[in-house]
This record gives structure tokens, sequence and C-alpha cells, in this order.
């Protein structure tokens, strides 16, 4: 066990309720007082059939209104990998909770199919089985999947082989309490550390007339179908129907993730009333116990609480049991300016049952993450048993500030079943520092531009996303382009049918993905359906000596964390090595000149360009782009092998920093320079001074260097000259891969005796075979002997042809190869 009292994190939300298919659909609903009760529909039975005002009349209801889903028979079973035939079987309850915890994971920003073979747990309340009873009751019509189907202990499950997620998964069916009971153990099973990561909710549908008529018999529907919650007209609740599903993790997890944390439950208890007034009858001394025992778990005293999301259905005897168990509690230590509201979400949308304790936990968690109490409707005149008045209990008809006097803001939610299991729940507003951090990150600048990826399983799918982008941006013009990109590049599954769109502003993007909504022709965004499974091979290739100058990355270690903290990494390693700092030599603060010429001795570009591309590795790997095959030209092959696991980053330094210190103790008058000749033409020109002058690397068929002493360089070059052959002097202080490097050799053996070598993990072309490296690459010889080896870079893009790769991502400061 982690701890009782750890707090849990909800970082994620999704929901399908009356009029709101989405947390921000369902938040401005609230939030504008919007009633999302309507007439039953003939699609779910013919209401004028069964309907009579007389309550308790036989075979009839005596409303004909319910809080009903706009459609509960569409799905796409593909999507979740279920055929055509099982789909027809499956509880439209089931297809529902799918659809819903794929949101809410959306929603938290974790890919669905991360979560495989996780410690995720899986919670939710259902207690309908409406559609078993509506199957035909022909048993020829029976087959395998009837079972799975339409059993209620399925639907947790069927998510939890879909996601493949091996926590605990289960149904809980309290009736009217079972999704918080459901949200309790789940918190429970975080704080045990059997899960990691749970996915809790509840989900109830509507589909057939018996269960209203059941409860016009008890007289517990109100005749105009509206849940009147503590006003003196209150006579019953409107049956709703819905589906609410949270991400949950230990809060200390979801800080270390960098979650967005949309509330905290800082405790929560269940309780049962027992042998009471009726097995249905609420009892208000369990009421208070189930708070108390909650507020306990949570080290909260009631005083703090300052709004409670009531179980409040709207019936006579239940709304004054619950307000006066309230007060029994929360009146403790209060003063006369704290006040707390009390409000209920059915008021809104009706009960929805197994469903109802989370949508009145969802409701309280926006209310917190907005700052705001909604209003609570269908208020006109207080019951008079609720005796309220000169109290600092309040009920708010209008849309209210949340102020408190101190904080953290804290909420109650309760859920009460007619059964006599009662859970309540203690919900806190994200914490303040944590909301800052989010604002700025280490002083980091924006980035220039932004990448936006976005991907469905179908064209219409994808059209209907973009549109749901579009109409995001516009709603949230304070959402960080960072933050956007991010998450829906790394928290979405990503499917066949894709967009990607490179813009600098959110007024661009609105532009872009109007444009392409459209079907309008745009720069800067492409569109295309993946037409293999199997990912492209990737070869990542790190550049040598002569791509290094002053600044370079400057805009990346000023915006990118990642690559910020590599050079720093680095820097911290290669103190002892270097006389001036890594960084100054980079990003100079003084006198650049000084640093330029710095930068360009080779005992500084060599660990440079190593430093700076180890960290442009690392940028590409956090974005998800890792090779399946690595090059390196010259330097840029001790980057490739450090990336490959050849040998440790510490290692790689010390091996390149001394390399480049002993050709910088070197004497100069070395050359190289670049000839458009064939390599035979090559070696034939340098045959007579072969022990003073080497071919240092095949670039191509006609691209060859040659490197030497100046004086026999020059006479070299200008016989070439002379025979038409275009020769091109480079920008060195020495000549490597030459005869030149002899003298540092032994020094340098010494030094590569001292490194820790692996065998590769994935391959690697060696410059000095232009072909996969043997095991040979985990030797000190390997890289003594490749200090006069020349580059075969032409064989090496030829073995990379041929082991098929076709994408190529050079890995440097400006692309030279």
């Amino acid at each position: 066990m982690i701890s009782d009292s750890t707090p849990i994190a909800i970082v994620g939300i999704g929901c399908r309720f009356p009029q709101a298919e989405t947390p921000q659909e369902f938040w401005q609903l609230l939030h504008d007082g919007i009633d999302g009760i309507t007439q039953i529909p003939k699609d779910r039975w013919d209401i004028d059939s069964f309907y009579e005002p007389e309550p308790a009349t036989p075979g009839k209801m005596n409303t004909r209104c319910a809080g009903l889903l706009e459609q509960v028979d569409g799905f796409e079973p593909s999507f979740f990998r279920v055929s055509s035939r099982e789909a027809k079987q499956m509880d439209p309850q089931q297809r529902l909770i799918l659809e819903v915890a794929w949101e809410a994971l959306e929603n938290a920003g974790i890919a669905p199919e991360r979560l495989a073979g996780s410690h995720t747990g899986v919670f939710v309340g259902v207690s309908n089985s409406d559609y078993s009873v509506l199957m035909p009751r022909d048993i020829s019509g029976l087959d395998a999947y009837s079972g799975t189907g339409t059993n209620p202990s399925i639907i947790p499950c069927r998510l939890s082989y879909v996601l493949n997620l091996r926590g605990p998964s289960l149904a809980v069916d309290t009736a009217c309490s079972s999704s918080l009971v459901a949200l309790h153990y789940g918190c429970q099973s975080l704080k045990t550390g059997e899960s990691d990561l749970c996915l809790v909710g509840g989900v109830n549908l509507i589909l057939m007339p018996e269960p209203t008529i059941i409860c016009s018999q008890a007289k517990m529907m109100s005749a105009d179908g509206r849940c009147k919650t503590f006003d003196q007209a209150a006579d019953g609740y409107v049956r709703g129907e819905g589906c609410g599903v949270v991400v949950l993790k230990r809060l200390a997890d979801a800080i270390r993730d960098g979650d967005n944390i949309r509330a905290i439950i800082r405790g929560s208890a269940v309780n049962q009333d027992g042998h009471s007034n009726g097995l249905t009858a609420p009892n208000g001394p369990s009421q208070q116990a189930v708070i108390r025992q909650a507020l306990a778990n949570a080290g909260v005293k009631p005083a703090q609480i300052s709004y409670v999301e009531t179980h409040g259905t709207g019936t006579p005897l239940g709304d004054p049991i619950e307000v006066n168990s309230l007060k029994a509690v929360l009146m403790e230590d209060r003063q006369p300016n704290q006040p707390c509201w009390i409000g209920s979400v059915k008021t809104n949308i009706g009960h929805l049952e197994s469903a109802a304790g989370i949508a009145g936990l969802i409701k309280a968690v926006l209310s917190l993450q907005h700052g705001e109490i909604p209003p609570h409707l269908h208020l006109n005149q207080l019951n008079p048993y609720i005796k309220i008045a000169n109290t600092p209990i309040q009920i708010p008809t209008e849309l209210q500030p949340w102020s408190v006097q101190e904080a953290p803001r804290l909420a109650g939610v309760s859920s009460f079943s007619f059964g006599g299991t009662n859970a309540h729940v203690v919900l806190e507003e994200a914490p303040l520092e944590i909301k800052k951090s989010k604002v700025k990150s280490q002083n980091l600048l924006e980035r220039s531009c932004h990448l936006l990826t976005l991907s469905a399983k179908t064209e219409a799918a994808l059209q209907d996303l973009v549109q749901g982008y579009q109409d995001h941006l516009k709603a949230n013009p304070n959402l960080a382009m960072a933050d956007i990109c991010f998450t829906a590049n790394t928290g979405r599954s990503h499917f066949d049918y894709r967009l990607a769109v490179v813009v600098d502003s959110r007024e661009q993007l609105v532009e872009q993905l109007s444009a392409w909504a459209a079907h309008k022709d745009t720069t800067g965004l492409i569109s295309a359906q993946v037409e293999s499974k199997k990912p492209p091979k990737i070869a990542f290739l790190f550049t040598g000596q002569g791509s290094q100058y002053l600044n370079m990355g400057r805009q990346l270690y000023d915006s990118q964390p990642i690559f910020r903290q590599t050079i720093e990494q680095c820097n911290e390693i290669l103190r002892p090595d270097l006389e001036h700092s890594l960084i100054e030599v980079l990003y100079p603060t003084q006198v650049e000149e000084q640093f330029s010429s710095i930068l360009d001795q080779t005992a500084y570009t060599q660990p440079a360009l190593f430093a700076f591309e180890y960290a442009l590795y690392q940028l590409w790997k956090s974005w998800g782009i890792k090779p399946n095959a690595v090059m390196g030209h010259s330097v840029g092959e001790y980057v490739a092998a450090c990336v490959a696991g050849v040998f440790s980053l510490e290692d790689g330094l010390k091996l390149i920093a001394h390399r480049g210190k002993l050709m910088q103790q070197l004497p100069s008058g070395g050359e190289m320079v670049s000839l458009l000749a064939s390599q035979e033409q090559v070696k034939d020109a340098i045959a007579p001074l072969h022990d003073k002058v080497a071919i240092a690397a095949i670039n191509g068929p006609l691209s060859v260097v040659i490197s030497g002493a100046s004086e026999d360089i020059g006479a070299i070059c200008d016989k070439l000259e002379a025979e038409g052959i275009k020769t091109k002097r480079l920008q060195v202080s020495h000549a490597f891969h030459s005869p030149l490097m002899a003298p540092m050799v032994a020094e340098f053996e010494t030094v590569a005796n001292q490194i820790t070598y692996h065998q590769p993990k994935i391959p690697v072309i060696s410059n000095v075979t232009g072909f996969q490296a043997d095991k040979t690459i985990a030797t000190a010889s390997y890289w003594v002997n490749h200090v006069l080896e020349p580059v075969r870079f032409a064989q090496s893009m030829e073995t990379l042809h041929q082991l098929g790769y076709e994408i190529f991502l050079e890995i440097g400061p400006k692309p030279i190869l």
C-alpha cells in the first residue's frame, strides 16, 4: 500500500450527456442553465400508448419526458476491432463505454495503445440491462456473442480486452450510487498500488418503457418530467441516460508525467443504511456518517467545503433529509461569512441512475476548473421542510463566482442508492503552483513554428476532427499552441487518414484547417492516406567537420527543453577536458570573433559537433522519430556509434575530446581538397606521394577528397587543374584522415583502450568499410584505424540503399551530406 491518504488526480474526462457530447458542451449547458430534458421520441417507444397522468395506473407511466442522448445506436465496430456480427449482439452500453473511455484518454493526452499491458484498472457503474430484454426471444437466434454481448460484467471487461489493460476490471451495481462507488474503489486500487492508472465511469441507457412504468408504480416519477430538487413542488425525478468516464492517477505520478490535472480527489467513503425505515427510504444518519468519513479520509474540515453536488433527486422526502444531513455535518465551526453552495445536476439532465454519481462529479470538476458555480434549475419556492434561512448554506439560482476565503476550493459530491449504499467524494481544485508552472517552464522562448498532426480511420472522420479542432481553437483563444500541438501529436493514436500542417500562429492554423476543409490548395499542409501498415525504415546521417558555425542551434537551445538539457549535460561531462565551457563556445555572451576562432579549432570543433548532434538526436527521439540504422561522416560516426549503444555518452565525449585535442597539437601545414574526379584518377595522381597524401573521403563516383601536406597537395592540384579537373580547398585546420595524423595515433590508442565498448543495438554503417559494421566496431583498434582510414561515404550510402532505406535524416548544423 502506498498511503491511505494518497491524493488522486483526475487527468482526463469524457462524457455523453443529454444535449452535451463533450465536457466542453456539458460545461456550456451547465453554465447557461440549460434544461436538457425532452419528450420521449417514438424511436424509443410510443409514449402516447404508455402515458397516463394518474400515478400508479397499471401498465402506464405518469411522465412523457426523459433526459436522452440524441443517438444510442451509432457505432463503428471496426474502430475497436469488433466484427459487425458481434457488434449487433453488444449492449449499446458496452459500445458507449468504449467510445467515451477512448475520448477520456484523448482528453488526458494519453494515446490508448501506450497503456497496452499496463496495470490500468477499469471500474464501471452499471445497473441497466434493457438490451438483453429487447433481444429476440427466438432461441434459434442465440449465438456465441449473445452472452458476452448483454452481460453487464462484460462492460468493463470489454474495455480492458480492447485496450489490453491488465489491472482489475469490474462492474459495480449499487443502483443510483454505482458510479461514485466505482470511483471510490478505483481510488483504492491506485492507493494500494494495484493499479497505476484507472478508468472509472458509469453508463445508463433507457431503451424500453418497463423500468419507467415500475418507477411510476412506486410514485418516483415527476409528473412534469423535471427534477425540482429542493422546491416545494418536488414530486419525484425524471430518468436520464448518458455515460461519463474519468482518468485517474496518483497525484505524484500525474505531476511527474506533466499531466493536465483537472482536480484532485482528496478522499472518499462508502457505507450502507442497514436496517432502517425501509429498504428504499433515505437514511439521514447514514448520510451524515459517510460524509464525515470522506472528510476524515481527506483530512478536510467540514467548514472548508464551499460547494456540494448533492444527490438531489427532487423527492419531497429525500431532499429535506439530505439537506438536514449536510447541515448537521458542514455547519461545524463554519463562520457566517463561509458560504456553502449546494446544487444538483439532475435539474439539468435528469437522474442518470448508475451514471448519476459520475455526472455529478464531472459537474463539480468543471466548476472547480472554471471557478464558477452553475445555476440550480427549477427552484421557485423552497421546500418548507428545508430550513436553511440565516445559515451559510445557499442554493445558486444564477451563475455564481466561486469565491473562497482561503484557497484551495474544496467540494463534496454525494450519491445515494435506493438500496441504501451511500458514497461521498471530497474534491480539491488543481494546485495553483501546477497551473502556474504550466504557463512557463525554464524561461524557454516560444518556438517559431509548430507542427500539428491529425488522423482518423476514415476521410469523413478526419473532416469531423478538423472541424472539432477549428471549434476548439476558436473557443479557447488562450491555449498555448505548443500544448495543443504536443497533445495532438503525442496524446492521440495515429490512424491511416492523416493531415500534417506547419504554422507559426493560431490564426494561420485556423486558416490552414479551414482551407483544407473547403478543399482548397494550401502550402505547408500535407494530407494523405497511409498505404502501408509497415512504417518506413529511417536512417540517421550524422554530419562531420566543416558544418559547424557560431550559435548553431541557438533557437533550439532557447526553446526546446530536451535539446537544452542535453547540451548542458554534455557541457558538464566535457568540463575536465576543455579549457573553455562548451556552452560559451557555442553560444558566446562576449565578443563573437574570439569564440568563432575557438569553435573552428578542431579541439573544440569535434566535441562541439558531437554534443550538438547528440542533442539533436535526443530532440528527434522525443518527437517519436527514431532511426532504424545510423551512419556518420568521419566525426559524425562517433555520434552514430553512441546512439547505437557502442559506447556511453560519457565515453563517447571522452574519446572525441581527446581525439580533437591530440589532433590540435599536431603541427599545421596540412590541407584537404575536394576533387571532381573518379577514385581511380585520384589514386593515379597521388601515387608518387602516397606516403604524404591520401584519399580522405570518397563521397561519390566523381567526388573525392584528398588530404596531406600543403606543398604536396598544391602540386597535385596544379596537375589535376591542368587536366581540367575542378578542385576546391576545404576550410579545415589539419589534414584529417591522412598520414599527417600518424603521430597522435599511439596516444589516442591509450585513451581508446580505456573505453567500455558494446555491440551496437541497431545497425551502424561503417565509414571504414562502407558496409554494416561487424563486431570490430566495439574495439579500440577500430577507432584507432578510423583516424587514418578514408571515409567511404559513397559505399555506405549504397549499402543503406541495398538494405531498403529510402528515408535519410541528416543530423547536423547544416545540410552538407
